[in-house]
């Protein structure tokens, strides 16, 4: 298959980009903020808020399916530049969406547990959403702008933790990076997820696109946990002081953007319809740990150009 990657050099979208590679899939990544060197893949740098020229380059490409990384994902950033988030994370999603159902290209549009308050968890896709923050927001105007322009598109909400370029973006690097030179690390315990580790959530988006999925679905891990438990496992796993994990509770502390604390999906939906049972935290937390062990953090680090 030919696919497209937006956002490649992101936590999401530059482990996509490799894990589709090996599966022997011709990927192109596309990203404008980094420049990536020595990837297996082909990488294109341009600037989706051009998108004129943007789908003159994507359309040159005759990629047979898109998933749709890139987004404006901090929410202090979101909060400080709401026009261009908008834009971003709700306007373009639709104009992609649109020229790939006038392509015949395969959309698959990538999506955040955020879209909900986090009063009730449990949620599934029938719920009604209800954004809290400015990202949330857009992030919930890209879906309708989605399935407004391409009723064939998938559209995945997801939250997902690994091994990023930067080294610091994912919720396990910061308890990693500050539990390994023995920082305390607050870790919330009213703040619950369903995370699933990176590189299965990117296996498991390729196989949607295989199979010809439409619609929303929350691709997330079935369990639930609070993120003090989270931190709590990654310092077990790695063998770190687990009481340097000191349990707060989040909804106590000013953390500028409004955040929802109870954001457990349920990803009945996408399990039926693939099949199989999506994988635990533990199991991922043990992934996370091999990969580690493997050097596949300094490998992505070496890729930043």
């Amino acid at each position: 298959m030919r696919l497209l990657v937006t956002g490649a050099t992101g936590l999401l979208g530059l482990n996509l980009s490799l894990v589709a590679s090996k599966q022997g899939h011709s990927v192109t990544g596309l990203a404008h903020s980094r420049r990536l060197q020595g990837v297996p893949f082909d990488f294109m740098s341009l600037d989706l808020l051009n998108i004129g020229d943007a789908l003159k380059a994507i359309k040159s490409v005759r990629p047979e399916a898109i998933i749709h990384c890139a987004a404006i994902a901090n929410m202090d950033t979101a909060r400080n530049k709401p026009d261009m988030t908008l834009q971003l994370n709700g306007e373009i999603p639709g104009v992609l969406a649109d020229a790939a159902d006038r392509w015949g290209i395969r959309f698959l549009h990538i999506s955040t547990d955020a879209v909900f308050d986090g009063q009730k968890g449990g949620y599934v896709e029938s719920d009604p959403t209800n954004p809290l923050s400015i990202y949330a927001c857009t992030k919930m105007a890209g879906e309708r702008a989605v399935l407004d322009a391409n009723q064939n598109a998938i559209i995945a909400r997801v939250v997902f933790f690994g091994w990023s370029l930067s080294g610091s973006r994912s919720l396990s690097e910061f308890f990693y990076n500050h539990l390994k030179v023995e920082e305390p690390v607050k870790g919330f315990t009213d703040t619950f997820f369903s995370p699933l580790y990176v590189e299965d959530l990117a296996s498991i988006l390729v196989e949607m696109v295989e199979t010809d999925l439409t619609g929303l679905f929350h691709v997330v891990s079935p369990e639930k946990l609070s993120k003090y438990d989270f931190g709590l496992r990654i310092a077990t796993r790695f063998g770190f002081d687990p009481g340097l994990v000191e349990p707060v509770r989040g909804g106590d502390i000013n953390r500028g953007a409004s955040r929802s604390l109870n954001l457990h999906l349920r990803p009945d939906k996408v399990q039926d319809a693939l099949g199989y049972d999506l994988p635990s935290v533990d199991e991922g937390i043990n992934r996370l740990y091999q990969r580690w062990q493997e050097g596949y953090p300094n490998f992505l680090k070496s890729l930043a150009a």
